[in-house]
């Protein structure tokens, strides 16, 4: 049974799926492997209440490449976004801001809370289009070793060397838009709190800063790879996030791919410095010619392998990679949507926000992130209310609606508690929250899951649950993710590569990770 298959993929998450689809159409035999009882990892779609197909972690559709959605031919094989109409941000004071992807339309609602924004907001909106750009184009390449005299690293560097010099000054800006706070960066453009607020909310989604972290401007920016074809900024999957990894083995069992649930791996089997298969929970033995792992590197590393069988610089520099994480998620069953005080369907021109930001200000941000430096949960935390069954109502029975809530700081371990005793206070405190903005909200409720980090682990195999698989600060981006001279999806054993969140480029549900490390294994 020795190389019953060319590779063994560890883990059904996108990342893993795409990795295997891409090898599986250049004829490669593979199996996917999954511990779950279905596939996508954090990107499902789940029946949490009968009549309610829930996406339970991963809830919108932004950051996936349209390369990857063309190569694989997803549309196919069921991948369907329904656009966002806008992003609706109430404020306290009763007042709202609406963005939109028409500029026009958006400079006019920033001009309500100060003109010379209005007027600055192309210029912040060129920047960043040309920053992402450029961060795109380099979502592709292999991070090289700085350090290496090989040849493919050494051209490798040339070409990001390359990219670097077409940008001629412009890099000196985006050096400040990767090492900055997003609070400073926002600041070089705008006066009104409200609009800073506003963008400064997504330099805190999903990782432990705020926003007067050095850092966090980057993260702003990394929630704007995503390049759907013009199929608008930020969406909802029809039949939620779980369509994604549907499509994804849709192609790669099309190409003869093989992908089996219920299958976790104890063990990644190596022999002589080789990895050969690997071992199931079961202990049943699976033989490969090389093995992929999509888990989180220290999942990988530390738990899949005898790390005696690793350089003990390798080991050290996994078992520091961050991966402390804040973040959580709460997903009702309702009858109505929450009816915002501040929403006026006449002066929108639409029926009803499905995407919205509790955010309302640079301090309440910050506050949020200073309770959890504590290890304690935010009093006021920050969060997205997402009513999918908006344009999708198939997800949920007639009449009823799925709200999706998804937020921070709730730290993976809190100081002298427990989630089991804090559990259902923190979902508590956000109802109450949202309340004050959607008054009557309580009532609608029917029922909810919640998922802490802790929970987000247990359940998904998040490492801490981080839903990046580690931070994306400067030390653990490009050829430090996620250890130096391995960011080329190579590791120390032969034969054994990683294609998830915790390599280059980063974490959401973006694929560059599995579509990388595929085109790497065809080099050979």
């Amino acid at each position: 049974m020795a190389n019953q298959y060319d590779a063994i993929i560890v883990g059904a998450g996108h990342n893993g799926l795409i990795c295997a689809a891409y090898l599986a159409k250049a004829g490669r035999k593979v199996l996917v492997l999954e511990r779950r009882g279905n596939i996508g990892g954090a990107t499902a779609t789940e029946e949490v209440w009968p009549g309610y197909h829930v996406s339970t972690a991963s809830y919108v559709m932004s950051m996936m490449q349209w390369k990857v959605i063309k190569d694989l031919d997803l549309p196919k094989y069921g991948w369907e976004m329904l656009p966002m109409d806008c992003l609706f941000v109430p404020f306290e004071d009763g007042r709202y801001l609406a963005m939109w992807d028409d500029m026009a339309k958006t400079q006019a609602e920033v001009a309500k809370y100060s003109k010379k924004d209005a007027e600055m907001y192309p210029v912040f909106e060129h920047f960043l289009a040309d920053a992402a750009k450029f961060v795109r184009e380099m979502l592709f390449l292999t991070p090289p070793n700085p350090t290496s005299y090989k040849l493919r690293d050494l051209k490798n560097l040339l070409a990001m060397a390359n990219k670097v010099r077409k940008l001629r000054g412009k890099i000196f800006r985006i050096a400040d838009l990767m090492t900055m706070s997003v609070s400073e960066f926002l600041d070089m453009y705008f006066e009104s709190d409200q609009i800073k607020a506003v963008k400064a909310y997504y330099g805190s989604i999903g990782t432990f800063l705020a926003p007067r972290s050095p850092g966090t401007a980057y993260v702003l920016l990394h929630h704007l790879m995503g390049d759907l074809g013009g199929a608008g900024g930020w969406g909802y999957m029809r039949g939620g996030m779980g369509a994604v990894p549907k499509a994804i083995a849709g192609c790669a069992t099309a190409h003869g791919a093989t992908v089996r649930t219920d299958a976790e791996v104890a063990q990644i089997l190596v022999e002589n410095g080789q990895a050969t298969g690997v071992a199931l929970q079961s202990g049943e033995e699976i033989r490969s010619k090389l093995v992929v792992t999509g888990a989180d590197p220290k999942t990988s590393f530390l738990k899949l392998l005898d790390t005696k069988q690793l350089p003990d610089d390798f080991v050290e520099e996994i078992r520091n990679f961050r991966t402390f994480s804040t973040a959580f998620k709460i997903n009702f069953a309702i009858d109505t949507p929450p009816r915002y005080t501040a929403f006026d369907a006449k002066a929108l021109g639409i029926k009803y926000p499905s995407y919205v930001h509790i955010g309302p200000t640079m301090d309440y941000l910050e506050k949020a992130y200073d309770d959890a430096k504590y290890g304690r949960w935010s009093e006021r935390p920050f969060f997205t209310p997402c009513v999918p069954t908006v344009v999708d109502p198939d997800l949920a029975p007639p009449g009823k609606h799925i709200l999706n809530i998804f937020g921070g700081h709730a730290p993976y371990e809190l100081r002298d508690a427990s989630w089991d005793q804090e559990r259902d206070k923190l979902a508590d405190r956000v109802v109450d929250i949202l309340s004050e903005y959607a008054p009557g909200f309580k009532d609608s409720i029917i029922d909810r899951q919640i998922l802490t980090p802790v929970d987000l682990e247990r359940i998904f195999a998040l490492p801490q649950g981080h839903i990046f698989h580690g931070e994306l600060t400067l030390d653990q981006l490009a050829f430090m993710r996620p250890a130096p001279g391995y960011a080329d999806y190579r590791t120390p054993i032969k034969g054994l590569w990683q294609c998830g969140s915790g390599t280059h480029p980063g974490g959401g549900v973006m694929g560059m990770g599995g579509h990388n490390a595929a085109r790497e294994i065809l080099k050979g």
